[in-house]
């Protein structure tokens, strides 16, 4: 969907460093001490763990995406960007969705599931001058990549949105708003914030996407959720994603939809298949040499590294950079612009490091991350996996590290 421009009326139609080399990390006396995150304790033990090399059986889809029956120019728009067979929760999904049933896909993340949603809600956009969709994603980082994915996929049909998300300016939104976009992407808080103002409508919205349920409920957005869904046209179709069905996903499903059929391709977890080792350190000085020390094995050659807080997060980002590695930062306190850019490098290979908040911990889709360093312990483990999970995409074998005070 060709925009204008970044932060104007949204025009859907426009003109158109891998494996090895961490034995030197292992510690021969692993400590048996529980480490403390803000959240919860972790025993270290749980960071160190070998790749799972697991023999998957070959996906054979029953449709290829030209059997699809959704418009002519969505089909054009999916041959050119080389979708050819479509992944399993896109292969399932999507016939569901073209039927207008409600669908509940549980599936990691990059497998997909944008296109699987994406395509039956354009269609169905194209089909009724009436119809209406909102798509709620828990980061902004997500949101503006199911936004990028979904320009793409309906370029030329003329339907118009907006991106609704925090960091960003509210003026261009404001306008935006007031063109009656068809499409609304956003992230709860600040499309609450807009319902509230009065400045967004969901009356007759009939389309909803919850893309990353568990993480919105995780995150703390579930009253939030609640208001919103509540806001939309009773009569709707939605879809919701998660990795997960924990039991708090589950009642939220269940209060606000009907007759759900759940597709579930998740196979394993997102860290099956990463090297998982820790490093131990004794003082701040040793800390950043470890982390110097690991940074330039041949093996590294794209990294995150995650922090705890934003200060930390800026000022290791600065002692790489002196250091000479080519590092960048992303976390809360920066505009949206800012950390758009600074994933835009890290995507282009312009730089190689991305020192991180949790921010990015989900909502970051870059397939050849080889390393993921955890150079503070996160506050759950379910954070920890959600950080591993960043390596080892696209089936490749990915690597994590966690730093563990002695």
């Amino acid at each position: 969907m060709p925009y204008n421009n970044s932060n104007s009326r949204r025009s859907y139609g426009g003109n158109n460093r891998g494996g090895g080399g961490n034995n030197r990390f292992r510690s021969n006396n692993r400590s048996r001490n529980m480490v403390k995150g803000r959240g919860q304790y972790i025993d270290p033990a749980k960071f160190v763990r070998v790749a799972k090399h697991l023999e998957v059986e070959q996906y054979v889809p029953t449709y290829m995406f030209a059997d699809f029956k959704v418009n002519d120019l969505l089909k054009q728009n999916i041959a050119a960007k080389g979708y050819v067979a479509p992944s399993p929760i896109q292969d399932q999904t999507i016939p569901l969705g073209l039927e207008g049933k409600d669908v509940i896909g549980i599936a990691n993340t990059g497998t997909g599931k944008t296109a699987a949603f994406a395509l039956p809600v354009i269609d169905k956009l194209m089909n009724s001058q009436h119809s209406k969709a909102l798509i709620i994603a828990p980061t902004r980082e997500l949101a503006q990549q199911i936004e990028d994915e979904l320009r793409s996929i309906a370029k030329g049909s003329g339907l118009s949105g907006v991106l609704l998300i925090g960091g960003t300016p509210m003026g261009p939104q404001l306008r935006d708003l007031r063109n009656k976009p068809r499409v609304v992407i956003g992230t709860p808080g600040r499309i609450k914030d807009h319902l509230e103002r009065g400045t967004l409508h969901l009356g007759n919205f009939d389309q909803v996407v919850l893309d990353e349920v568990d993480r919105m409920l995780d995150m703390g957005f579930l009253p939030d959720v609640q208001f919103i869904l509540d806001s939309l046209k009773p009569e709707r179709q939605s879809f919701f994603f998660s990795a997960t069905m924990e039991p708090a996903v589950s009642r939220l499903i269940e209060k606000f939809s009907h007759d759900a059929v759940t597709v579930s391709v998740k196979t394993s977890d997102t860290s099956d298949n990463v090297h998982q080792n820790v490093i131990h350190y004794s003082s701040r000085e040793d800390k950043i040499e470890k982390l110097h020390d690991a940074l330039i094995q041949d093996e590294v050659k794209k990294v995150i590294i995650f922090d705890e807080t934003q200060r930390n997060v800026e000022k290791l980002a600065v002692e790489l950079a002196g250091r000479g590695f080519a590092t960048d930062a992303i976390h809360g306190g920066k505009s949206q612009g800012q950390r758009q850019r600074a994933l835009n490098r890290f995507k282009a290979s312009d730089i190689d490091i991305l020192v991180a908040t949790d921010v990015a911990a989900r909502g970051i889709d870059v397939k050849d991350i080889t390393h993921v360093i955890n150079y503070a312990i996160p506050q759950t483990y379910e954070d920890y996996t959600h950080r591993v999970g960043r390596a080892g995409r696209a089936g490749a074998t990915g690597h994590a590290l966690t730093f563990v005070v002695k």
